[in-house]
């Protein structure tokens, strides 16, 4: 007696069937979808936005250098007041193995104004300090308006502002005067944005020499801002206290401004894992929204199920039918979900001046994570759908 042999499904002949139940039903295949479209969207825009940010940060890191190193005084072991750098710190500084470049900086006691008709008290958190021509090259900073302090127009009653020092002076242009000390400055320059030094963002800088004639300064610095070999970094560290004040070591700071811009960006991901967190629960509703679709399409199609069950599919083409239906439904909303978040990436990059980065295991892993829902999620409409008995479905249509 001859047995049958149930046909044997094509790749081409499951995408077919299984796609039977999404053609016909486009308003709801939309609606499920976006429930898994959303939660894809948040994981990639989340990890996007994380990645942008981070990528700026070592691009600034990469720019500014992490080998800049700041020498202030500190507190004075038998007064307790603040001590002083010797005068030459910075020329002693110079001479260890390593420094490529050292620049002073020495802070003096008077307000600036806009002009002399301007409140004494009024001084607008700017402060006053005497500046060595190297500053702006070991600070690697630019100019955004007019020129650098110089051997010309440093000994001279000039000025160059940082740019949060001229915004609240009011000042946009080179060629404006301030007020100090009973006289007028004029602006040579305005500074761009320095990140790693953002005390001198606030300040007003003169000349060191103009400092010593007109200002009566002292010629101790206040900080020194050295720039080493990124192999030495750590041995100048050790090596500014005892050289830079040979007396009072103790009594010398080291501090590294990069340091909080690589603090900053190794947190960039601080809140990553509570925002993943929420589109993992929105991927998981959408989830639910995927199998109580496919539960309601197997309630609805049971007649389908028990004609092709009459005509011989087997249990095992049935569960493959509703299994690559769930997938299909799923990966459409995970496609659409890592669109939309590249997207709002992009977006959210693009307004904020960063790189548009979004690492491509996210891509992958958030359009595999779908998948892996989907199926999941057809588990069980599709163990049910199997199971329907060809005569009871007929029967109940």
């Amino acid at each position: 007696m001859a047995t049958l042999t149930p046909a044997r499904l094509r790749p081409r002949d499951i995408a077919h069937v299984g796609s039977a139940g999404l053609r016909g039903r486009p308003m709801r295949v939309v609606l499920s979808a976006l429930g898994i479209a959303i939660g894809i969207a948040t994981m990639i825009a989340v990890v996007g936005i994380s990645a942008s940010s981070k990528e700026q940060l070592m691009r600034r890191l990469d720019q500014l250098g992490t080998n800049m190193l700041v020498v202030t005084p500190g507190d004075s072991m038998f007064s307790g007041e603040r001590a002083k750098l010797p005068k030459d710190a910075a020329a002693m500084a110079a001479r260890i193995a390593g420094v490529e470049q050292v620049a002073a900086l020495g802070a003096l006691p008077y307000p600036i104004y806009r002009n002399d008709r301007v409140d004494e008290l009024d001084t607008n958190g700017i402060t006053l300090s005497a500046a060595a021509e190297s500053l702006l090259a070991t600070l690697r900073g630019r100019m955004a308006k007019g020129s650098w302090l110089n051997a010309a127009n440093g000994r001279y009653p000039s000025v160059v502002l940082g740019h949060v020092a001229a915004r609240r002076l009011g000042i946009t242009e080179p060629g404006r005067q301030v007020y100090l000390d009973g006289r007028y400055f004029t602006v040579v320059g305005i500074l761009a944005p320095l990140p790693m030094a953002e005390e001198i963002e606030r300040s007003a800088l003169v000349g060191w020499k103009a400092a010593q004639d007109l200002l009566a300064f002292d010629g101790h610095p206040t900080s020194i801002y050295e720039r080493s070999t990124d192999e030495t970094v750590v041995k100048v560290r050790d090596l500014l206290p005892r050289t830079v004040n040979p007396e009072h070591p103790e009594e010398v700071e080291i501090t590294d401004p990069s340091a909080a811009l690589q603090a900053k960006a190794a947190s960039a991901g601080a809140f990553t894992n509570l925002l993943l967190g929420l589109g993992a629960v929105a991927l998981l509703v959408g989830g639910v929204g995927v199998a109580n679709t496919m539960i309601i399409s197997v309630l609805e199609r049971r007649h389908e199920i028990g004609l092709r069950r009459a005509l011989g599919s087997t249990r095992g083409q049935i569960r493959l039918q509703f299994v690559t239906e769930s997938l299909l439904l799923s990966g459409l909303g995970g496609l659409a979900g890592v669109l939309l978040g590249a997207a709002a990436t992009w977006i959210y990059a693009t307004s904020g001046g960063m790189p548009w980065v979004v690492p491509p295991w996210a891509m992958a892993g958030g359009f595999t994570a779908t998948l892996a829902i989907g199926t999941v999620a057809g588990l069980y409409p599709a163990v049910r759908a199997a199971r329907t008995s060809p005569t009871v479905a007929l029967h109940a249509t």
